[in-house]
C-alpha cells in the first residue's frame, strides 16, 4: 500500500501523463515578462531572479524554462521589449503623416504621453542597468542615436537644415531624457497645456489652433 502511494504521488507531482503542462506551468512568456519588468522598474536588474518571480507569480520554476532557456534568455526579452516599444515607436511617431512640422511634433508627443507608446519607467530603469553593463550601454547608445536621427529627418522633412535638424533633434531628446531621468511628477492636465509652448520652443513656430485641437482631442481623458 505505502509503494502504490508513492508511486502515484510522484505521477501528481510531475504532471498529467499525456505530456501536457499544468496550468500552473504554462503561464505566458509575456507573464513572466510582466513580472519581471514590475521587479527591474521597482528594485532593478539584481533584483530579476528567477525563483523570487516564480514566487510572485505563484508559478513553479519548471514553468519559467518552458519559455526562456536561463535568466540571461529572461534578460535579453526584456531588452529586446524596451528596443521594440521605446524606439520603435518613438521612430514611427516620427514618421508619422503630418500637414506641418508643428503637427509633426505633436505626433511624436504622443509618446510623452501614451505608456502604450512609450514607457518612461522602462527606459529609465534601462538607463540605470546600463550603468554597470557595458553591452547594454552600447546598445542605448545606438537606439540613442536612432531616436535623434529619426527626430533630425522629421526636422529635415519640412525644410529644417541638416545643422538646425540635428541641434533640434538634440534638445528633443536631450530634454525628455532629462525629464525622465529627474522622474518629475507632473500633472497630466498641466503637461497638456504646456506642450503648444514646447512645440513653439523646439520648432520655432506656434502651432494652429486646428492643430493643437485635434493633439488634446485624442489625449482626452475617457
Amino acid at each position: 500500500m505505502s509503494f502504490k502511494l508513492t508511486y502515484l504521488s510522484s505521477f501528481s507531482n510531475t504532471g498529467p501523463m499525456d505530456g501536457s503542462t499544468p496550468a500552473r506551468q504554462r503561464a505566458t512568456e509575456d507573464v513572466w515578462l510582466d513580472a519581471a519588468y514590475e521587479v527591474l522598474t521597482e528594485s532593478g536588474v539584481e533584483a530579476v531572479k528567477i525563483m523570487p518571480l516564480a514566487k510572485r507569480l505563484g508559478l513553479t520554476r519548471t514553468g519559467f524554462y518552458w519559455h526562456f532557456r536561463d535568466r540571461d534568455a529572461l534578460l535579453e526579452a526584456m531588452i529586446r521589449r524596451w528596443e521594440d516599444r521605446n524606439t520603435g515607436n518613438l521612430v514611427a511617431r516620427c514618421e508619422a503623416y503630418a500637414d506641418s512640422i508643428c503637427e509633426a511634433m505633436f505626433n511624436l508627443f504622443d509618446c510623452w504621453l501614451d505608456e502604450g507608446l512609450f514607457d518612461a519607467r522602462l527606459d529609465l530603469a534601462i538607463r540605470n542597468w546600463a550603468r554597470n553593463d557595458a553591452a547594454l550601454q552600447a546598445r542605448l547608445d545606438r537606439a540613442d542615436t536612432r531616436r535623434i536621427e529619426a527626430v533630425a529627418a522629421m526636422f529635415r522633412r519640412f525644410g529644417v537644415s541638416a545643422a538646425q535638424a540635428e541641434v533640434r533633434s538634440l534638445t528633443v531628446i536631450y530634454t525628455q531624457i532629462g525629464y525622465i531621468s529627474m522622474q518629475i511628477a507632473e500633472d497630466r492636465p498641466a503637461r497638456l497645456a504646456r506642450m503648444p509652448d514646447y512645440v513653439e520652443v523646439f520648432t520655432g513656430q506656434v502651432p494652429t489652433e486646428t492643430e493643437i485641437a485635434r493633439f488634446l482631442a485624442r489625449h482626452a481623458e475617457a
